[in-house]
């Protein structure tokens, strides 16, 4: 940040009074801008039929990671809820029609100031389509799912837990999904050219 949004004078970074760590503060009008992680929120779609389980993801139109699949997501908007996120950004990118399961995951992405957010949908029929940030929506079976063309790692952690899940509940040892908290603390891997 280089200007005050109240008056437009430049800023300075220091720490107010009263505070623990550098903001961006106008010297002219006093103004504290305080700078927050971004909220991602998105879905993890299933489809199950026949007692066959499948996960709807979304091939990347945008960068970055442009050509990796992931599940539909992005950032909340102001004034929506965060299952009112999870929805829209399931319709922009997949054009899927959902209904809007529990909270099951969150994930800290520090590094990048971000909060991953998961809820868990079923789909309720499959028109989907691929919306302009996708280059084409696919239901895949666990086996199926291209694991080293996932866009990022917060996708690969959901989905490692989500099916974790699915084995406690077909072995009994939990009645149905859980909720996870998890802090990512590597980097995005590097890029390369998806298959």
């Amino acid at each position: 940040m280089k200007f005050c949004s109240e008056c437009g004078h430049s800023v300075a970074l220091a720490i107010p009074e009263g505070d623990n760590r550098p903001r961006h503060v106008c010297p002219q009008c006093g103004t504290i801008h305080y700078q927050n992680p971004k909220m991602v929120i998105g879905t993890i779609p299933v489809w199950e039929h026949d007692g066959q389980l499948q996960v709807l993801l979304c091939r990347r139109a945008i960068e970055p990671r442009y050509g990796y699949w992931t599940l539909p997501a992005g950032f909340m908007e102001n004034g929506e809820t965060t299952g009112e996120a999870a929805a829209r950004e399931t319709d922009e990118e997949a054009g899927a029609n959902i209904e809007l399961g529990k909270l099951f995951a969150l994930l800290n992405v520090a590094h990048v100031h971000q909060v991953h957010m998961f809820y868990l949908a079923a789909l309720r029929d499959l028109d989907f389509h691929p919306g302009e940030e996708s280059l084409e929506v696919q239901l895949f079976a666990e086996r199926d799912i291209p694991w080293d063309e996932l866009a990022f790692p917060t996708i690969r952690k959901t989905l490692e837990l989500f099916f974790a899940d699915r084995v406690k509940m077909r072995e009994g040892q939990q009645p149905g999904y859980g909720f996870h908290s998890h802090d990512i603390v590597r980097p995005m891997i590097a890029p390369r050219e998806p298959d």
